[in-house]
């Protein structure tokens, strides 16, 4: 285990993070241009759905992959539906709902990661589970979608039917964490669920995936340079820049307080424990064991937070993005990778 730490925490990327947080904590004047971080993240979503896809033409998604991507659907409906009856208990049914739909997705970012410590170690996962990367996403929103609908239904008649002082009788009043009200249009759920499903960045990585399937070994030759050789450098400077965007958010975290913040910490290792308690039943492989542990150990910061300010508009963004990014994200990537990877082996090794 100490072994597994020691090589995650050496490894070039994961400093850059390291080096990206301390450089922003300090409040320096680095800052990479946002055109350039929208760039990498492309890239990577390219590339991983590329490389998946090739080795899915490879492997085919029968008998273990569907087995795979299967659980993974599980755990994407599983998480919300298990996480929101704790966080009610404890803040406003709203901020339950957001948070708990941002557990049941994932962290591209921290799957890229992981893979790459896995190819490290020897380990690598099939490229079926790309395909569990892109399935997990969609779940995640849909329950959020049910949960605030659920929680509105909840509310007092009188308090969700206020029509909004403009006369609009398509915006009602409700009221936000601090109890103020606020107008919001009503929820169109098809309108999330397209947003979910055509999304650039989901729709980037499952057509990269579908490219890499069908252009076979020949396209794998051709496009090595652009998605293997170049990938670990930038996967580095896009670590970098994640590293100073934790750094700025984590001066939101008094606004979470330390019931959530315990709840990013430990909303990872229920995730891990469930993905890898299945994968021993269903004798899934070491790779494939860590990779589902780390999809349901991590939360999403990127596509359902962006759904989310639509859809659950009375949650308050500083929780549940500052949880996802500022305390889950930082843990999975320095500490997360390696334990769930070591936990793996005891429990499907040979």
């Amino acid at each position: 285990m100490d072994s597994n730490i020691l090589t995650n925490l050496t490894d070039p990327a994961i400093l850059f993070f390291v080096v990206g947080v301390l450089i922003g904590t300090i409040r320096s004047n680095l800052e990479i241009p946002a055109p350039v971080t929208k760039f990498l993240s492309l890239y990577l979503l390219m590339a991983i759905g590329f490389k998946g896809g090739q080795a899915l033409s490879q492997t085919g998604l029968s008998g273990e992959g569907l087995k795979v991507v299967g659980v993974s659907l599980l755990l994407a409906v599983a998480m919300p539906a298990i996480l929101f009856p704790v966080l009610r208990r404890k803040v406003n049914h709203f901020d339950a709902a957001a948070i708990a739909a941002t557990y049941g997705s994932v962290s591209a970012v921290t799957f890229v990661t992981a893979a790459q410590f896995l190819v490290g170690q020897g380990d690598e996962a099939g490229g079926y589970l790309t395909v569990a990367l892109v399935v997990m996403e969609s779940p995640a929103i849909i329950m959020a979608v049910l949960l605030a609908t659920y929680v509105r239904s909840r509310m007092p008649a009188e308090v969700e039917n206020m029509v909004g002082a403009n006369g609009d009788e398509n915006v009602t009043k409700t009221p936000t964490t601090d109890g103020e009200p606020v107008a919001r249009k009503k929820l169109s759920i098809r309108a999330v669920l397209h947003e979910a499903f055509t999304d650039g960045a989901h729709l980037l990585l499952i057509l990269s995936m579908v490219v890499g399937t069908f252009s076979g070994a020949a396209g794998g030759e051709a496009m090595a340079p652009f998605v293997t050789d170049l990938f670990k450098g930038v996967l580095a400077f896009f670590l970098l820049d994640m590293g100073l965007l934790v750094a700025r958010q984590l001066r939101q975290v008094r606004d979470v307080g330390p019931f959530l913040i315990g709840f990013g910490l430990v909303a990872p290792l229920v995730g891990a424990a469930l993905a890898l308690g299945m994968s021993a039943l269903l004798g899934f492989s070491v790779g494939d064991a860590t990779l589902l542990a780390v999809l349901a150990a991590s939360g999403s910061y990127i596509v359902v937070p962006a759904v989310l300010r639509y859809a659950i508009p009375e949650a308050r963004p500083s929780r549940y993005f500052t949880m996802s990014l500022a305390v889950t994200f930082p843990f999975n990537i320095i500490v997360g990778i390696p334990l769930y990877y070591f936990a793996a082996q005891l429990l499907l090794g040979p």
